[in-house]
């Protein structure tokens, strides 16, 4: 019955995209997988994911006003670096060049890089979903970076509000770039965006570009997921994290060094927060009392 629900609500409504209507959709998800231990699973249900989803619908809510909260929007140094790394015409403004060919002329690999971008708003809190219901004793450890590289993603965003490639071009700083998949969305027909793309206090933030979390999420979920695959997965889940950044930089929505910024608040959450639970762990086996025969 949830399956064919989920049918019906994404050829009627669209896929899910802010955290809360995934949490809503996951949420029931979860409650058919557990209908027949729903009691006793309900407190465990609620201690997991409430803390987890608080920072996460928080995160949501504030996001828009780390714009110009402490900092002015800042985009000359972004495009000097890409500038001095990979020359002029700057990665975004080159390969939109040679691949975009205007909305009314899209090709494969636009509504591919569509597909990519869109994974970033359902994947994370999918697999959360799925390690709560068949691997709990990896939710903790999930969630918890998840939060890591949300909330220092945030501070960033408040001390560095970063232009995106698709509005400095609107400003004439970098030549032609369009926001491809903001173009391509409304081509697809389960695809209704809804306030994705807008401000004030709905989900997006113009100027939270660096780092670029839709890059970070993607390579924190190759790390933590890699011990877990068979090796005929691996190499679909090593393509993700490049494909993200792709999509991303073609599409317009980040500069490379967005993207390689990302990855490196990835890494950090990933390897911080499992060194905290390898240090909690062995903490947890000393102070444990030793009996005697």
């Amino acid at each position: 019955m949830w399956a064919l629900a989920s049918v019906a609500m994404i050829a009627a409504v669209g896929v899910p995209t802010s955290h809360a209507l995934v949490f809503a959709w996951l949420g029931a998800g979860m409650a058919a997988f557990a209908v027949l231990d729903i009691r006793r699973k309900l407190a465990r249900f609620l201690l997991d994911w409430l803390p987890f989803m608080g920072v996460l619908l928080i995160y949501d809510r504030l996001r828009p006003y780390a714009d110009g909260l402490v900092a002015h929007p800042r985009a000359v140094p972004q495009i000097k670096i890409e500038a001095a790394l990979f020359g002029r015409p700057i990665p975004t403004v080159w390969l939109q060049s040679h691949l975009w060919h205007g909305p009314h002329d899209l090709r494969w690999w636009d509504y591919a890089c569509w597909f990519v971008y869109l994974t970033h708003f359902v994947a994370t809190l999918l697999i959360a979903a799925v390690l709560w219901t068949w691997a709990h004793q990896h939710f903790a450890r999930f969630a918890t970076m998840v939060c890591v590289l949300a909330l220092t993603g945030f501070a960033t965003y408040v001390l560095y509000p970063a232009v995106p490639p698709w509005l400095a071009a609107q400003h004439g700083a970098i030549g032609e770039a369009n926001r491809a998949v903001k173009i391509v969305w409304p081509h697809v027909p389960i695809a209704h965006y809804g306030d994705i793309f807008e401000t004030g206090s709905h989900y997006a933030n113009n100027v939270a570009a660096m780092p670029s979390l839709h890059a970070g999420y993607a390579l924190l979920v190759v790390l933590f997921l890699w011990r877990f695959s068979p090796w005929w997965v691996r190499p679909l889940l090593a393509l993700y994290a490049p494909a993200m950044a792709f999509s991303l930089v073609y599409g317009g929505e980040h500069y490379i060094v967005d993207c390689v910024a990302g990855w490196a608040y990835a890494a950090f959450a990933y390897f911080s927060v499992e060194w905290a639970f390898a240090w909690r762990a062995q903490r947890r086996a000393y102070l444990e009392p030793a009996f005697a025969d």
